[in-house]
């Protein structure tokens, strides 16, 4: 019921806005250079489950909306666009998006690693391994790299940091 109530208060949110890319979904499974999405760990990402990244052009800003399936149920995830493509490793996605850039990267320095300046998108997963998040931002990606969404092991601290990299959606935004 809940997730009925918050899918269509998120329709209504996005009924005027344009949707700025296309819309890609991915089905998590292992490393290979045509997936459109990768899990570095298959108990937190389960090979099958799924994640679709949606950004839209909100007058003078973005917003993006995540919906994932299938993964551990009632349990915290942490997620953030990152600057590159998903890779046969991790780290290969590169750091956060920053829309001010932090001149030390990793990012730790909560003056840019910040929901203001980065995309979050913590979520909880419901009974089923289902979950919704939204993240709006002040700004747009103006063409800048930002080529994937990673799944993080839990919610997101206050520098940023939100655990392990478990999967990984391409997505251009």
């Amino acid at each position: 019921m809940v997730m009925r109530v918050l899918a269509v208060a998120l329709l209504a949110l996005f009924a005027l806005a344009t949707p700025a890319s296309a819309t890609p979904s991915g089905t998590f499974e292992p490393y290979s250079p045509d997936a459109k999405a990768v899990t570095y760990d298959q108990v937190k990402v389960p090979v099958g489950s799924r994640a679709t990244a949606i950004r839209f052009s909100t007058g003078r800003g973005t917003a993006v909306l995540l919906l994932v399936h299938g993964l551990l149920p009632n349990r915290h995830y942490g997620a953030h666009v990152h600057v590159k493509p998903c890779g046969p490793l991790p780290a290969d996605a590169g750091p956060h998006f920053q829309n001010v850039p932090d001149p030390v990267q990793p990012s730790l320095d909560p003056a840019y690693a910040n929901p203001r300046n980065e995309v979050w998108l913590d979520f909880t997963t419901d009974a089923r391994g289902s979950a919704v998040a939204v993240s709006v931002n002040q700004w747009r990606f103006g063409g800048r790299p930002a080529k994937s969404l990673i799944i993080h092991d839990h919610h997101t601290h206050s520098d940023g940091t939100a655990g392990p990299r478990l999967g990984c959606l391409n997505k251009e935004f």
